[in-house]
């Protein structure tokens, strides 16, 4: 077998690892959080939720969603250096963080318990298991 051969089946091989790689690490993220539904419904209800990476209670406010996180209708406020406020919040005036705004134009600022979140966008939320 010649050099060049060797070196093509190589980088196959190497793919075809990094790709099995890929696929097991990948799967992991699969799993569905118990608030997944409960995040999704935020964003059909067209709640929003304007927060900044250096803020504490936008970060709590995550938590509370754990992996669910990801599907929040989260909206960033803070520029990249943390310094200004992107327009978008400028536009929507938005003063505070975490600031929710629903459909109905109704507005609450701070950390909000899931079931406030609930109330105001009529999304369920998961039965608690026993």
């Amino acid at each position: 077998m010649t050099n060049q051969k060797r070196f093509i089946l190589f980088i196959i091989l190497l793919v075809l690892i990094v790709g099995a790689v890929g696929v097991f690490a990948n799967m992991g993220s699969k799993k569905s959080g118990k608030l997944d539904g409960f995040a999704q419904c935020l964003v059909s209800s067209g709640a929003k939720f304007y927060g900044t990476f250096w803020c504490p209670h936008c970060q709590s406010q995550k938590k509370m969603f754990g992996s669910s996180a990801k599907y929040l209708p989260y909206i960033e406020c803070s520029t990249p250096n943390g310094a200004g406020q992107l327009d978008v919040c400028k536009e929507n005036g938005i003063e505070g963080y975490p600031t929710w705004v629903f459909a109905d134009g109704s507005r609450l600022s701070g950390e909000l318990p899931l079931q406030t979140l609930s109330e105001k966008t009529s999304c369920p939320l998961p039965v608690e298991e026993k």
